[in-house]
């Protein structure tokens, strides 16, 4: 169903691991090969394999690529997964993606600015698949999970060396110190961070594979308090890599420290240290050290000068040198600079020192000897002493910063962050790549038991619906490892052995697992080497060296000089070189109660030290892995796989085969599949009741727990697919426990407002009383202050009216006396001063109009004089323009009529030639009907003839077969009656009536065999009637297929004469009437041919005048001759219309127009012929279609053009609402920030729930639309189609066009003007329909 054509699909590849390809045809049932184009345009064949015949993966649509969590593909499948992590990576540069419970980091091997404090304060607080994959969000879901569950928390983070662990793990823990803050003024999330650089400087060195490569595993415990405040950590580290001290491989480095401690040598600090020199153990480069980080974690001056002192003894202590004496012994020249440097180092005695490194004690029963040794165990032993003194180091500063990262107060719980070596695989592997591989084997098998096993033992242990899920289980490579008799157990035993040796332990390997165990090989070129199938891939590893390493020999005499030191520092190196640390104590249940840490290390026994110093480095690193291994399974565990994308730590390059070669290791494809299926969150009856009896009412409230919980959740939760009720637990998908919170937090949130409501509303109440009395009382007295003051003012106000009254009437009356004296003095003066103007303007405006009537006089007969003449001149013009107009009109006009008169004589000719040629066929016609009666005549005659011969030859056929079976039984019978005579001489009358009887009855068998047979003859005649009807048919067929040929002809006749230039339209006319008499008299003479083949091949029965057959034919017949006498009709009716149009014609006509009536005039005469009139009727019904078709298209513009612009009106106003909800998303945003991170979570959850509404509402909505829409339509259907149509086309285009063109009208249900408009619409529609179906049916 999904292999169709154009599908996409992945097909492998040898170089790109998977490649994309499209399907080109569909693929059925039983191919065994695809057909297939690839990207780059290429096609190829697929081969399906024929056993499994398994179906190339599908391709994702385009939609999912990209997403965030990989469980939200549709197709989930290697290709997948791979794809959708490369187009993150290459073209998102996004380096994080979730896979499940699991985040994938791919190493961008380039600084990004995704890790600062604004970044980590977007994810405080949020949900882990509310914002995009990142380790802040893996971070938090521990700590919100450590807060809400009440249970330690572990981060693993794994992966390849080279792949990001380390980084992970740092940004891990500074969310951590950035989130939770200190509890105390020590600043202890600062420590915390501070102790990132010193480990990573005393245990980090450069590999092959990375420039940064953890040499050293560590698990560090973050603890926190009640308040969830960080309060301390602790350190744990697992086989540091001792033997990079003295040696390292080729493109590898020693110990950052070394090269940190030399770049520094010219500070006068360092100058006692003496690093001026070259050194044995490393190859000088450019860095610096800084000691703030030393300082910060309380280690004070003396103990880092002191660190320093011993690092740069240990540095001299390799350019130590040794001199032969013989074979077996060995001195070191006196006065030698390298251990003298060491010396005073170390403050040990040249002397002593010197003595031990060649010698060594052996201590019997009865006495000591003291024995030298050669040149190599002396630089062995001085590399031993070396490594165990920076062993030593190693773990004297990681007890230091653990003592400055104690907790002062209780742990309340803890997070733990594993960062330990990846899985390695080198030219040369040795015991170091054996026991960093045994470890990842058991972080895998820890994988896959809490991923897979443990789940699925869980859910059966719950009795729950589940099915079985196959996986890798590491289990057997272990078990190969640190079983009894395993590689471990038998190089312990090796150890014990007085002379044993890598040799021998080899051999030992081979006997007890070759060809025993499928996961152990032996190269084939080699004895002294092993191959372990590891879950990643096959590691060969040589035995060289594993025994010296597994004994980490250093003799005691050595370590006794060193503690004699006059140094401080020194001998406190060597005082607990081992410490044992207790198993992890863990409840039942998996959950650790927070009023005790879960892991605290145990204090040794007195009599252990000795006996603890006896172990070998594989039986402690065993304990220490099962130590850890104990620990993670106490704890909530979060993982985190990172991939190493390239070899060649280029910034953001994929390489797909790295890349899908650790996707299969780490398990990520698994935990897809079992994480899209499985229920991640779990909780007691008890547990769910105690957190979320908030939800529940007083009568839900039962005294069965689990029922309790069964009714809540079911009221909850509707889906009952996204929880299962175990037998102790309750079983929730992934975002249900989420979803919970969310309710929980509302109806909290309800109660804690209803609450504040109403102490609010009591305590303003109160205030509100109090303070109206108060302001009641201060307003009586201000009133009453207010209304004396008024008063005094009114009496205070009239006394000053009065006054001012008199006083103002006197002023107002002086003045009016002095201004009406001026005024009149001034009226005076200026009246006579106007009299004299008015005079003056009065004479020169007469003098001034005399001048204008003659200026304006003389200007108006010199503009008509102008115009006259411009007129005289256009009109000259125009007329002249208009008579060439009007003579080459004429021209035109004449030589249109002169050649309309030509074309004219030419096609009366034409029709009275087809006219002739028809009353010819009508002749030709009438002789073959004649014919055609004669010979049905004499056929008939001949048949009846015929038939009666073959009547009486069968009847004589069968007289004759009946005469020759009747006498041979007659004479066997005679034959019989005489052998009876012969023997029964006195038979009686009555026995021979009995016999003749036995005979009458045999005649009567013998007919009805004769009738069986004539039946069967009668039969098989029928059948072979039925063959000629069928070969009539067939005739009858071809015969139809030649008239349609005929049409077809005539149609290419029209269009090429159509098409064909003015100048040619005559010859082509003239060339296509030629062909279609050439095709005419064609078909007559298969006419004729069919007419005779009928004649020849019909049986008697079938042409027999009475026969159907004979019928269809003579119908048909006459039906063909009433058409030829109608179109014949239809050919003068055409005759006499052109004589009357070639009258009506004007001399005015347009020669365009002359030319296209003489085009139709052609076309008309064409298709005159007897077999071709209805083709006139076919293209008026077609024309009329047409015409109805554009009005439907301008309509449909119309609307379109409505439509578009209500769309964009709708767009508009949705962009609009956007931008409004983005503003209130962004200051939701700003103050959720600003909130604390308690009242934040219940902000994001108020919003989340808010919109999550709405969202409903609107699918509601939405929902009630689509029903209204779906309503109507059913309401309109019977109203615009009441009868079903006729023709397949027509109800196909009906149906496009209702549902393309009206869909508008459809909307406005209550217009009853457009209803009407769309019915008369499809009412043309269907007409014009209808005429070219009765056409097309009356022409077969």
């Amino acid at each position: 169903f999904y292999y169709l054509e154009y599908a996409r699909v992945w097909i492998p590849d040898p170089e790109e691991v998977w490649k994309s390809a499209e399907l080109l045809k569909d693929y059925k049932p039983g191919d065994k090969v695809l057909q297939l184009r690839l990207e780059e345009g290429k096609d190829l064949e697929y081969c399906l394999d024929p056993k499994t015949k398994e179906l190339p993966p599908l391709r994702n649509p385009d939609i999912l690529v990209g997403e965030n969590d990989l469980t939200a593909l549709s197709y989930l499948h290697e290709p997948a997964v791979l794809h959708n992590l490369k187009v993150r990576f290459i073209d998102s540069k996004l380096i994080y993606t979730y896979c499940g419970i699991v985040l994938v980091a791919i190493n961008p091997y380039e600084q990004l600015p995704i890790y600062g404090e604004d970044i980590i304060n977007a994810y405080s607080g949020q949900n882990m698949g509310d914002m995009d994959p990142h380790i802040f969000a893996v971070a938090e879901e521990a700590y919100k999970q450590m807060a809400r569950d009440e249970r330690n928390q572990s981060i693993i983070v794994s992966g390849e060396s080279g792949a990001g662990k380390t980084v992970s793990a740092k940004y891990a823990m500074r969310y951590f110190a950035t989130v939770s803050g200190s509890a105390s003024e020590a600043n202890v999330e600062e420590k915390v961070l501070a102790s990132n650089p010193i480990m990573e400087s005393i245990g980090n060195a450069k590999t092959t594979r990375n420039d940064n490569s953890s040499r050293f595993g560590k698990y560090i415990e973050i603890g926190f308090d009640k308040r969830y405040r960080i309060i301390g950590a602790n350190m744990r580290t697992y086989l540091l890599e001792k033997s990079r001290v003295v040696f390292q491989a080729e493109e590898e480095r020693n110990y950052h420290i070394f090269y940190q401690l030399c770049a520094s040598a010219a500070l006068p600090e360092f100058k006692t240290l003496r690093l001026g020199m070259k050194f044995t153990f490393i190859v000088l480069c450019d860095c610096r050290y800084k000691a703030a980080s030393l300082s910060f974690l309380r280690i004070s001056d003396s103990y880092q000068m002191g660190i320093f002192r011993i690092l740069a003894g240990i540095l001299h202590l390799g350019n130590v040198e040794f001199a032969s004496r013989d074979s077996d012994s060995c001195t070191i020249p006196p006065k030698h600079e390298p251990l003298s440097i060491f010396c005073d180092l170390m403050g040990v005695e040249y002397e002593e020192m010197a003595h031990w490194l060649c010698h060594r004690k052996l201590a019997t029963a009865t006495e000591t000897y003291i024995k030298p040794i050669s040149k190599l165990h002396a630089i062995n032993a001085r590399d031993a002493l070396a490594k165990h003194i920076y062993a030593n180091l190693f773990n004297w500063i990681v007890d230091h910063v653990n003592k400055a990262l104690h907790a002062t107060v209780k742990q309340h719980s803890f997070i733990g962050v594993l960062d330990i070596y990846g899985f390695e695989t080198f030219e040369i592997n040795s015991f170091e790549q054996f026991c960093i591989n045994y470890a990842n084997e058991k972080l895998q098998q820890q994988f896959n038991m809490h991923v897979f096993k443990l789940e699925q033992e869980e859910y059966m242990k719950e009795q729950i619906p589940w099915t079985l899920i196959d996986f890798y289980d590491n289990q057997p490579c272990i078990n190969l490892i640190e079983a009894k008799m395993g590689i471990l157990d038998l190089l312990d035993e090796e150890c014990k052995m007085p002379k044993g040796s890598d040799d021998t332990w080899a051999q030992k390997l081979y006997n007890t697992h070759l060809n025993k165990c499928a996961l152990f090989e032996k190269p084939r070129l080699s004895n002294k080497a092993f191959i372990i199938k590891h879950f990643a891939d096959k590691v060969e590893y040589q035995c060289e060296g594993f025994l010296e390493k597994n004994k980490d020999t250093v003799y005691e005499e050595q370590i006794k000089v060193l503690k004699s030191s006059k140094f401080k520092l020194l001998p406190e190196l060597f005082q607990d070189e081992e410490k044992v640390l207790s198993p992890t104590s863990a409840t039942p249940s998996g959950r650790v109660p927070l009023s005790r840490t879960a892991v605290k290390p145990a204090k040794a026994r007195p009599g252990q030290a000795s006996k603890e110093h006896k172990k070998t480095v594989g039986h402690q690193f065993r304990n220490s892995l099962h130590l850890l291994m104990e620990t993670l399974n106490a704890t909530t565990p979060h993982y985190v796989r990172c991939i190493k994308p390239n070899d060649f730590k280029f910034p953001f390059t994929f390489d797909e085969k790295r890349a899908v070669q650790q996707l299969r290791a780490c398990g990520v494809l698994e935990t897809i599949r079992i994480s899209a299926a499985g229920f991640p969150s779990r909780w007691t009856y008890q547990e769910f009741f105690s957190r979320y009896r908030v939800l529940m009412k007083q009568r839900d409230v039962l005294s069965d727990r689990k029922q309790t919980c069964k009714n809540v959740l079911e009221k909850l939760i509707l889906d009952k697919d996204k929880y299962q009720f175990g037998k102790t637990k309750i079983f929730f998908r992934a975002g249900q426990v989420a979803y919970l919170e969310k309710i929980r937090a509302d109806k909290l949130r309800a109660a804690c407002i209803r609450i504040q409501k109403t102490i609010r509303g009591w305590l303003m109440r109160k205030k509100y009383v109090r303070m109206r009395k108060a302001a009641i009382t201060i307003q009586r007295y201000v009133r009453g202050y207010q209304a004396r003051c008024y008063a005094k003012f009114l009496r205070r106000t009239r006394a000053a009216i009065t006054i001012q009254k008199f006083q103002r009437m006197y002023v107002v009356r002086k003045r009016y006396q002095c201004m009406r004296a001026a005024t009149i003095a001034l009226q005076a003066l200026l009246r006579g001063y106007m009299a004299r103007n008015k005079y003056q303007m009065m004479l020169r405006e007469h003098k001034s109009i005399i001048i204008q009537k003659h200026v304006r006089g003389w200007l108006a007969r010199v503009h008509y004089r102008r115009t006259l003449k411009a007129i005289v001149y256009l009109q000259c013009c125009y007329r002249r323009m208009m008579a060439k107009r009007e003579l080459k009109k004429l021209k035109i006009e004449a030589r249109s009529v002169e050649r309309y008169k030509k074309l004219h004589i030419g096609l009366e000719n034409k029709i009275m030639q087809l006219q002739r040629k028809i009353d010819e066929q009508n002749k030709e016609y009438k002789s073959l009907l004649e014919k055609l009666s004669n010979l049905e005549i004499t056929y008939s005659t001949e048949t009846e003839k015929l038939r009666s011969d073959v009547e009486r030859l069968r009847m004589s056929e069968e007289e004759a077969k009946n005469a020759t079976n009747r006498v041979l039984s007659l004479q066997e019978e005679i034959a019989k009656l005489r052998k009876e005579l012969c023997t029964q001489q006195t038979v009686s009358p009555s026995v021979f009536l009995v016999q003749t009887h036995a005979c009458t009855s045999r005649m009567d068998a013998l007919h009805e065999t004769m009738e069986k047979k004539l039946v069967e003859e009668t039969k098989q005649l029928e059948l072979d009637l039925n063959d000629e009807r069928l070969r009539y048919q067939n005739l009858l067929n071809e015969f139809s297929r030649l008239e349609e040929r005929y049409d077809d002809l005539k149609d290419e006749m029209n269009l090429m004469v159509v098409s064909v230039k003015t100048s040619e339209k005559s010859k082509a006319v003239h060339k296509c009437r030629q062909e279609l008499e050439s095709e005419n008299k064609k078909l007559k003479n298969e006419l004729n041919e069919l007419q005779k083949a009928l004649t020849e091949t019909r049986s008697p029965e079938v042409t027999a005048p009475g026969a159907p057959a004979y019928r269809v034919l003579l119908d048909q017949l006459t039906s063909v001759s009433e058409e030829l006498e109608v179109r014949k009709e239809e050919v003068l009716i055409l005759r006499s219309q052109l004589v009357s149009q070639k009258e009506a014609i004007q001399p005015k006509v347009n020669n365009s127009q002359q030319m296209q009536c003489v085009v139709k005039l052609h076309c008309i005469t064409d298709l005159s012929t007897p077999s071709e009139n209805w083709g006139c009727n076919f293209l008026s019904a077609f024309t009329q279609l047409l015409l109805n078709f554009f009005r439907l298209l301008e309509s449909q513009l119309q609307s379109q053009k409505k439509s578009h612009e209500n769309e964009l009106e709708s767009l508009r106003g949705e962009i609009q609402s956007l931008k409004e909800e983005n503003n209130r998303q962004q200051q939701l945003l700003a103050q959720n920030l600003q909130l604390p991170p308690e009242a934040r979570i219940e902000a994001s959850l108020q919003h989340e729930i808010t919109r999550l509404t709405n969202e409903n509402l609107v699918r509601e909505m939405v929902l009630q639309e689509q029903a209204r829409g779906l309503t109507f339509f059913n309401y309109l259907m019977p109203l615009f189609f009441p009868f079903p149509p006729s023709l397949p086309e027509a109800t196909q285009i009906i149906h496009c066009v209702m549902s393309s063109n009206y869909s508008v009208c459809f909307e406005e249900r209550n217009s009853s003007r457009k209803r009407n408009l769309v019915r008369s619409q499809l009412a043309n529609n269907w007409y014009s329909l209808f005429i070219a179906q009765h056409f097309c049916m009356k022409e077969g």
